[in-house]
């Protein structure tokens, strides 16, 4: 028999928990691979429909013409490479339920941060946001904190997050060895350091294979 579903029981937590409230918003967090877009996705459409929206901390992603300039375009995607206020700001204002929040969105075939995607209206009672960074108690990534009121991390063994992180590379077109060397050089260090750095969320989803990303 399998067990209970995870995703179910905290989607149950989150309408529970969100009960009267006229904004509640949850972070999905864990690092690069662990499944996050996937579990952020499965939330928002098994919300009440109509009352949930997606926000995507890749979306605020440093340029790459901006990461050009700046010396780290081969290290896109460490904390430093993130707009990490403009985050901040735009979940402030949710927060505080302006009328519309136009918000951006990755777009990971073309590995660029889009404005100006979607807008999030004052309607709209659960935000689902996700990133990998969300967790860390580290300024500036701490000062969201206070922001989020509930809070979910992914954990999935290494081994099978550098398997998914070298298939994400292989679908873009790298060989094998060149998509190995990125999930070695950038993306693996920045896994552990949100394994290393994030503080404890109130919900974990411990899997192996169950949530691609």
């Amino acid at each position: 028999m399998s067990g209970p579903d995870p995703v179910a029981e905290i989607v149950a937590e989150i309408i529970e928990r969100g009960a009267g409230a006229d904004r509640f918003i949850v972070a999905v967090a864990g690092p690069p691979g662990a499944g996050k877009s996937t579990l952020a996705a499965r939330l928002v459409e098994l919300l009440p429909r109509g009352e949930a929206a997606l926000l995507q901390g890749d979306g605020f992603h440093y340029d790459n013409e901006l990461l050009d300039r700046l010396g780290r375009r081969a290290k896109k995607g460490a904390p430093d490479t993130f707009d990490c206020r403009g985050l901040e700001v735009t979940l402030q204002r949710l927060r505080q339920r302006e009328d519309s929040v136009v918000v951006p969105a990755f777009d990971r075939e073309l590995d660029v941060a889009k404005a100006g995607v979607a807008r999030i209206d004052r309607s709209i009672r659960y935000i689902v946001c996700e990133g990998n960074y969300l967790l860390v108690d580290q300024d500036p990534w701490r000062r969201l904190a206070p922001l989020f009121d509930l809070t979910v991390m992914i954990e999935t063994p290494r081994a099978e997050l550098e398997r998914r992180l070298v298939d994400r590379w292989l679908s873009h077109g790298h060989t094998k060895a060149e998509a190995l060397a990125r999930a070695q050089s950038n993306d693996l260090p920045n896994a552990d350091f949100v394994i290393a750095h994030s503080r404890a969320a109130h919900r974990t989803i411990v899997q192996q294979a169950a949530i691609r990303k």
